[in-house]
């Protein structure tokens, strides 16, 4: 006879398994990156091998933030992951900026770009997608004119609220989803990697191949901050923690063994592209994957690169509503935001409210077409924030050190004080190379402030 399923002490189910944990993080870390980003990362270094040393880099701090967050995740195993954390190291404010930047534009301006993603990947079946369905007298366009929106963007949000529905209908079905999205993007994937390392258009003299580039710490520095780009969201698993089976074993297992299957997937994706295509090839094209394949198969080729970058995308998308949502969930239930938003479902035991509020939120944001824009201004901010959320792993261990911790950081405190620097990095080249957006982004942050104070001084606070 099977056991019930445990809850967690708000009534959330712990229905994900390690399986569905670890497809969390590949599913929502492998976007459309991997398509696009090497491009970018060899006009900024110059030579493959520089490339893969990025990649490497970038892939190693990465796995650093998680054997860091696996610490956090099984000590503190609650549905809102760097809120939580924050909370419990800094204090109430910092979680309240971190939940209020995340539920208004980092997580649904994610959400928001996935999906239009989905719908340009898409176009290039359907061309009529592109074209424009209706204008309104909203002065939103480009440089304040009426604002365009197009058939494409309807599919687009169509995608979020199918996604949003099965989320809403229970935390299994969502992570059921995620598994098998995840597999068959890893399965075409690797469909990609061994016909380009089998082919005979391929040549190892590709990987000795250079291409005029800024170089030196600048260029690298520029070629990581996409690598970090390509990597970003191993981190949401702990966001649903609290929906986890046996956290303090599954959640340090998924991050670690997530983030390590998406480094390997990384550095053989791109051992297959500089393989087919010389350095200046690959500079000179936004789409590596689709050109590599045109190359070997021709168009249909590019159209298959298509195919699996929309369900890359699909699987992205589903990670990130399924753990984006339990974020304003978190601040709800501290009193922190609207008191609706902590509503459990009776009978899916879902964050239901959360999820339709991060949903629609999202699928205007695809209307706007602004959540690019939004997008860039907060990363700075974000970055910050990031890595304050990895630094509390040595803020804990000194403010509560009889903290039970199930899972301790491996190589405590290199690494994580590796991963914060790593992040200081990127914080200061963001800083230099985009100084006007960074402070527009902490000052769109801050005005989160008169918020916190108005919800801390309520009663239900």
């Amino acid at each position: 006879m099977n056991q019930p399923l445990a809850l967690d002490k708000h009534g959330l189910k712990r229905e994900l398994g390690v399986w569905s944990a670890a497809a969390i993080v590949v599913g929502t870390v492998i976007g459309s990156g991997i398509f696009l980003v090497p491009s970018t990362m060899i006009r900024n270094v110059g030579s493959p091998a520089k490339v893969f040393l990025v990649w490497i880099a970038g892939g190693l701090l990465s796995l650093f933030g998680a054997l860091s967050y696996a610490e956090l995740a099984a000590a503190m195993p609650e549905a809102g992951g760097e809120y939580v954390y924050l909370r419990e190291a800094y204090g109430p404010i910092w979680a309240f900026l971190y939940g209020w930047t995340q539920t208004w534009v980092a997580k649904s301006g994610s959400i928001a770009t996935l999906a239009t993603g989905f719908f340009i990947y898409l176009a290039n079946f359907r061309p009529e997608l592109g074209q424009v369905w209706i204008v309104t007298p909203l002065p939103l366009g480009e440089g304040g004119s009426p604002l365009e929106i197009r058939y494409g963007q309807l599919l687009a949000i169509g995608v979020i609220a199918v996604l949003a529905l099965i989320n809403y209908l229970g935390v299994r079905v969502g992570g059921n989803v995620q598994v098998a999205t995840t597999l068959l993007k890893v399965g075409l994937i690797a469909a990609i990697i061994v016909i380009g390392l089998g082919s005979h258009l391929g040549t190892a003299a590709n990987y000795h191949s250079a291409v005029t580039a800024p170089g030196g710490i600048l260029g690298f520095f520029a070629a990581l901050v996409g690598a970090l780009w390509a990597y970003d969201g191993w981190n949401n698993v702990t966001m649903v923690a609290s929906e986890v089976r046996r956290p303090q074993r599954n959640l340090p297992l998924a991050l670690i063994l997530g983030t390590i299957t998406v480094i390997a997937i990384y550095l053989l994706t791109n051992l297959a592209y500089f393989y087919v295509l010389p350095a200046g090839t690959v500079a000179s094209t936004d789409r590596v994957a689709a050109e590599m394949m045109r190359r070997i198969l021709g168009a249909p080729g590019a159209a298959a690169v298509s195919i699996a970058a929309m369900i890359s995308i699909f699987a992205a998308l589903n990670g990130s509503i399924l753990s984006g949502s339990r974020v304003p969930f978190a601040m709800a239930r501290d009193g922190l935001f609207f008191h609706g938003v902590a509503r459990i479902h009776p009978t899916h035991h879902t964050p239901s409210v959360s999820i339709l509020l991060l949903s629609v939120w999202a699928s205007l944001l695809v209307l706007s077409g602004r959540y690019d824009q939004l997008y860039t201004y907060v990363i700075f901010a974000s970055a910050i924030l990031y890595g304050m959320a990895t630094a509390s792993v040595i803020v804990l261990r000194i403010r509560r050190p009889g903290m039970p911790r199930p899972y301790r950081t491996l190589g405590y405190p290199v690494v994580p004080i590796a991963f914060v620097l790593g992040i200081a990095c990127l914080i200061v080249s963001t800083l230099r190379s985009s100084p006007r957006e960074s402070l527009l982004g902490l000052l769109l942050i801050a005005l989160g402030l008169p918020f916190y104070f108005y919800w801390k001084k309520r009663p239900s606070a």
